[in-house]
């Protein structure tokens, strides 16, 4: 075996458990690996739950996989109730491990009050809420962010009456700051009503009480207000918790003999020189790679440039890097343009660097700005405003 290791169990059926599977025998690992997943499923994509599930155009998203010849135990509808060193706690009994990998991601955030509401997180939750996506239906979303926002897609697409409320001054204004403004119209020109600065007091029978008092009716509300991650069953384990798991650049967590990866997983990066937690499908793609490899005992270093993608009202949304502190430079003028990028910058005039950028139907921008940002280019903030100049043709040196 691979450094004194037998038995390996990833905790976490989605996507970043599976691939820690393929990940462990790709790097020639030929010992037991059990994969223990709470809900009764297969590994899937999350992403299409959003769209084409939504939409109506699949049914299922499972990711094509062949068990047999991975020689993994797939233990599905077992949940994970707490860990110490060396065993893993389940609603079935305990599992002993040589090495564990952390890959539970993350919980959506369900609203006070008695009122029935829909989430999106599972493929169980888009069925059940694409069944409800009729016609002349009054569906209430709660959250612009992006779920929010693709819910809000698939519902009029439907038919069905769309009011979407939001307590932050704009669309996406948690995750883009100003930049989300730019998106307030594409509301109205889907003929969505958008209550902004609304704060959601309670869902109730019949709709939702906001915070002033004010009762919105609705027959279907959907919480789109975030998730949190997967780690209460760690709690008391001696795993470091914060915003997630908290790990190294490595992925290493501070238990030996345990990693973690995907959306609950919050590393150190480099590159940014912060911890990062990413709730994206880039993540839970990439980071099984490092988090394994460091199991195993090899060196390797976490450090992507975050990466996700959005389809909403009839437009790709790409976003890559990471803008916290950054300032904004628009790229072009996106109020106006069809087609429009935002750019973020640090450090002094004459040394800044691209932080992060989002684009909207501008996919080139999108390719070219993430190689600059990885490969930590200057770039001149004038040329880069010019949406006629080529992002690459930005860089200066």
């Amino acid at each position: 075996m691979v450094g004194g290791v037998n038995h390996v169990v990833v905790v976490g059926a989605g996507l970043a458990g599976l691939r820690s599977v393929e990940a462990l025998r790709a790097r020639g690992f030929s010992g037991r690996i059990t994969l223990i997943g709470e809900e009764p499923h297969r590994p899937y994509d999350r992403p299409p739950l959003s769209k084409a599930v939504l939409a109506g155009e699949v049914d299922s998203t499972t990711v094509d996989a062949d068990f047999d010849a991975l020689g993994v135990e797939l233990r599905p509808g077992v949940v994970a109730t707490g860990l110490r060193e060396g065993v893993l706690l389940t609603s079935s009994g305990e599992v002993p491990y040589d090495g564990l990998v952390i890959a539970t991601g993350a919980k959506p955030i369900r609203l006070p009050g008695d009122g029935p509401q829909h989430v999106l997180r599972t493929i169980d939750d888009a069925l059940a809420l694409r069944a409800q996506l009729t016609p002349r239906t009054r569906v209430l979303i709660v959250g612009a962010g992006w779920i929010g926002a693709e819910v809000a897609t698939a519902a009029r697409r439907a038919g069905c009456e769309v009011t979407v409320v939001e307590a932050g001054p704009s669309p996406l204004a948690a995750a883009l700051g100003p930049a989300g403004a730019y998106t307030t119209p594409w509301y109205a020109e889907a003929d969505i009503k958008l209550l902004l600065e609304a704060k959601v007091e309670s869902v109730d029978p019949g709709g939702v009480t906001l915070a002033d008092g004010t009762f919105v009716e609705a027959d279907v509300v959907v919480s789109g207000v975030g998730v949190r991650p997967a780690i209460g069953w760690l709690e008391g384990s001696g795993v470091e918790l914060g915003d997630g798991v908290l790990t190294d650049a490595h992925l290493r967590t501070t238990m030996p003999g345990v990693v973690a990866a995907g959306d609950c997983a919050a590393w150190w990066s480099r590159r940014f020189c912060r911890r990062l937690r990413v709730e994206h499908w880039d993540t839970a793609l990439g980071a099984p790679e490092v988090a394994v490899a460091s199991l195993l005992g090899e060196e390797a270093v976490y450090d992507p440039v975050p990466y996700f993608w959005s389809e909403q009202f009839g437009r790709m949304v790409q976003y890559a890097g990471h803008h916290a502190g950054a300032r904004m430079v628009p790229r072009g003028e996106p109020s106006a343009d069809a087609k429009w990028a935002v750019c973020w910058l640090t450090g002094p005039p004459g040394e800044e660097r691209l932080a992060a950028i989002l684009t909207v139907d501008r996919p080139r921008d999108l390719v070219q700005g993430r190689r600059i940002i990885e490969a930590r280019k200057r770039v001149d903030p004038n040329r880069l405003a010019d949406p006629e100049v080529m992002l690459r043709d930005c860089v200066i040196g």
